[in-house]
């Protein structure tokens, strides 16, 4: 049923902090002044990995989240600070040389260029493959179309964070490479596509994080998607990390209550809205201001699902994911995803060994209630779909992993059991091997055919 209270006027929040920002030139200025406690050796190595991967943080998470008597241990700081072991100790050692020497630009950008085509910059085909195409055929920028209900759609406005997340899969995107980016600017494009897709029930706007960019933009994209002719579209989802890194969004940024009212007015129409919000630490939920933006968004009829991966460094431990759970059902958040660490950027840094991922949640979830045990995981979102490792266990004498498709390229796939042979040191699916003597998975023959109609012609 539609919110009843879409005309409540939200009561204006009291004027808050100015959003700042620092990156890779802060870092090479010294302007940071909380590093000042860190060796000349320890910034040297931050610099080298913000010459690779892209770096920028915002004073709220500086102030508010980091404990500095921590650093270089503390979660909070892990996930957003350039680490040294991010990168291969060759690469970090090329790197910090061309910058003790003061190696001409031309010479670090093409030593940087090489380090990162290594890092396998789009995961699953992202950028190549689920490109759904206009109906004249031709390739449709900015969005994705990998299983039959949900779209992705990847707004121009959205393509950066209030902060980087280290880890981050779609690093790809923010390095300034225009050949790596997912984006489109074109409202229109995104509806015609809607309207000519009936069996698309489910739209996802993701980014970057869409919540950068003003309401009246979002507002564009969402507000027509009310008509009658976009019924088939149910559910409105927005991943952001604001209500982690910048709660003031839905506090005190001047259209703060501009994009209150958007959900609202979303809600009242019969969609159901979800905030796909990423938190990877309880810390990020204990602030004052990230409380009060939790429940601001809550007073809307807006859901908050929340998701993010097992990282090495900041939450590889049973206990960190049980409190974020439980402090997330505490605060009315629906506990939805615990992912696999992804097979990009500094992946051998940041991953753990899927054996060790299943442990972590298995231990996790023996420690919250029934509406802790909403979050599925864990979790990889992999070429073929997205594969949960159920467990564990022995069958006729063998050690395998026990796993499911809970999203599939074929919808036929999902719920679909199959196992693999255990492999402690295995991270990623394309490193398992069908148990049982078994040649190949079931679904690989199939996959293989459709990628190849992917690369050929795509969705329209």
């Amino acid at each position: 049923m539609p919110h009843s209270s879409a005309t409540k006027a939200f009561p204006r929040m009291q004027p808050g902090p100015r959003f700042e920002v620092y990156t890779l030139a802060d870092l090479e200025k010294g302007t940071i002044p909380h590093l000042q406690s860190l060796s000349p050796q320890q910034r040297l190595a931050m610099r080298a990995v913000a010459h690779v991967l892209p770096f920028r943080v915002n004073r709220y998470v500086i102030e508010e989240l980091i404990d500095w008597d921590r650093v270089p241990d503390d979660p909070l700081f892990q996930l957003t600070f350039p680490q040294p072991g991010m990168l291969a100790p060759d690469d970090l050692a090329a790197m910090t040389d061309l910058l003790q020497r003061q190696a001409p630009a031309g010479e670090i950008r093409a030593r940087v260029q090489k380090i990162r085509a290594r890092l396998n910059p789009h995961p699953a085909g992202q950028l190549a493959l689920n490109r759904p195409r206009d109906a004249e055929g031709n390739p449709i920028g900015g969005l994705q179309h990998k299983y039959r209900e949900t779209v992705l759609f990847f707004p121009s406005q959205g393509q950066t964070c209030h902060s980087y997340c280290t880890f981050c899969f779609r690093w790809a995107q923010f390095i300034g490479d225009k050949s790596l980016r997912m984006a489109s600017r074109e409202a229109g494009v995104l509806h015609d596509y809607l309207r000519r897709h009936r069996e698309v029930t489910d739209l996802l706007i993701t980014g970057g994080d869409p919540l950068v960019m003003k309401t009246r933009h979002l507002a564009d994209y969402l507000e027509p998607l009310l008509a009658p002719e976009f019924a088939h579209i149910r559910t409105l989802r927005i991943g952001t990390k604001s209500l982690s890194f910048w709660p003031h969004r839905y506090l005190s940024d001047e259209d703060a209550d501009d994009l209150l009212r958007l959900l609202e007015r979303l809600v009242a129409g019969g969609k159901h809205v979800a905030l796909m919000a990423h938190y990877n630490h309880w810390r990020e939920l204990e602030t004052p201001a990230a409380r009060r933006a939790i429940a601001r968004v809550r007073e809307t009829g807006a859901v908050i699902r929340a998701q993010g991966p097992l990282i090495a460094h900041v939450n590889d431990d049973p206990g960190v994911w049980a409190r974020l759970w439980q402090t997330q059902v505490s605060l009315g958040i629906v506990p939805y995803y615990m992912f696999v660490e992804r097979d990009t950027g500094a992946r051998h840094y940041f991953e753990a060994p899927l054996a060790r991922c299943w442990e972590i949640y298995r231990q996790a979830l023996q420690q919250v209630s029934g509406l802790g045990r909403t979050a599925r995981g864990p979790s990889m979102s992999a070429t073929p779909g997205k594969v949960d490792i159920q467990g564990v266990t022995e069958i006729a004498g063998e050690k395998v992993f026990v796993l499911r498709f809970i999203q599939g390229r074929n919808p036929d796939w999902v719920q679909r059991p199959f196992f693999a042979r255990f492999d402690p040191k295995a991270t990623w699916l394309d490193q398992l091997r069908p148990a049982f003597g078994e040649e190949k998975f079931f679904f690989e023959d199939e996959l293989a055919a459709m990628l190849q109609a992917d690369r050929r012609g795509g969705a329209s």
